[in-house]
């Protein structure tokens, strides 16, 4: 997180919870441990670079080249060149979904790709300082104005990588100072829960499957993400249910089996706890925002 006051910390995570758009501008930081909300995150380093773990993998992030990620996956940053200026826009999940882009974007965003702009735009660090400065002054209508511009130019990102789809993966990996064998042991275990969230799953098979010792595996990624092998599991599994309850029409008893979850108790009790609704109210928000968009 930012560091910041504690009552703009508390401000912006009680507005993250309430699902609202937010913008913010910060000094970014190393982050103690992962966190996650259910917002299309868009980030914009004004100078300097930074390294995410996300999904499994490290993903560089330099100045002037905006990203973009579904944040309901766990994330951390855990490298950060200092002084490095950050503006974080908050899109709520309901508005990202209801964008007039090419549904394989928002597929490939919801099934957990780091988006990085293939044609940034040298204009971007100041309109960015715009929002951030704006934001925190400016009346309801000029908020809503914020609020558009952000959702074109996520349009023209994902428009720009349907033109160039030989170069439409994911950032490069890269390696942060220090720490090495840790990140290394979460990153493995991170992309294994991406490959095989759906199976029958414990700490003991996933450390066998990278050739860990369990209790090194578990403090790992603890270390590195701030949270146990199993609490990330579950998050990663509603994050994937959620883009499922969203995108398809598929029976909620279904998703939740096709995610991992071993009944249906056991999912609406995670769903309830971690995202404060069912999954039956959460696909009726999203259709309704959607319709109410296209209208």
């Amino acid at each position: 997180m930012p560091k910041t006051s504690a009552s703009h910390d508390a401000a912006l995570e009680a507005a993250l919870a309430l699902g609202e758009f937010q913008v913010e501008r910060h000094i970014a930081n190393a982050m103690g441990s992962a966190h996650w909300h259910d917002h299309v995150e868009v980030n914009l380093l004004l100078n300097g670079q930074m390294t995410y773990l996300f999904n499994g993998r490290r993903q560089r992030v330099e100045a002037g080249r905006l990203v973009l990620f579904w944040a309901a996956i766990p994330h951390r940053t855990i490298a950060v060149e200092e002084g490095a200026q950050l503006v974080c826009v908050y899109l709520p999940l309901i508005d990202f979904l209801a964008l007039a882009i090419d549904r394989q974007v928002k597929q490939s965003v919801m099934q957990g790709m780091f988006l990085s702009d293939l044609r940034p735009d040298p204009a971007d660090s100041t309109t960015a300082a715009r929002w951030a400065a704006d934001w925190r002054k400016a009346t309801e209508v000029r908020r809503r104005l914020i609020a558009d511009e952000v959702r074109l130019r996520v349009r023209r990102v994902a428009l720009d990588r349907l033109d160039a789809p030989a170069r439409a993966g994911a950032h490069p990996r890269t390696g942060p100072p220090g720490g090495q064998g840790s990140v290394r042991h979460a990153e493995a275990l991170a992309e294994l829960i991406n490959l095989h969230h759906a199976e029958r799953l414990t700490l003991e098979r996933l450390a066998e499957m990278a050739g860990i010792h369990p209790s090194t595996a578990n403090k790992s990624f603890r270390r590195v993400l701030g949270v146990s092998v199993n609490e990330y599991l579950i998050r990663y599994r509603l994050a994937r249910a959620m883009q499922r309850l969203a995108d398809t029409d598929e029976p909620i008893l279904q998703i939740a089996f096709a995610c991992g979850f071993g009944s249906s108790s056991q999912f609406y009790d995670a769903f309830r706890q971690r995202a404060g609704t069912t999954p039956k109210a959460f696909r009726s928000s999203v259709r309704r925002h959607a319709d109410s968009v296209a209208g």
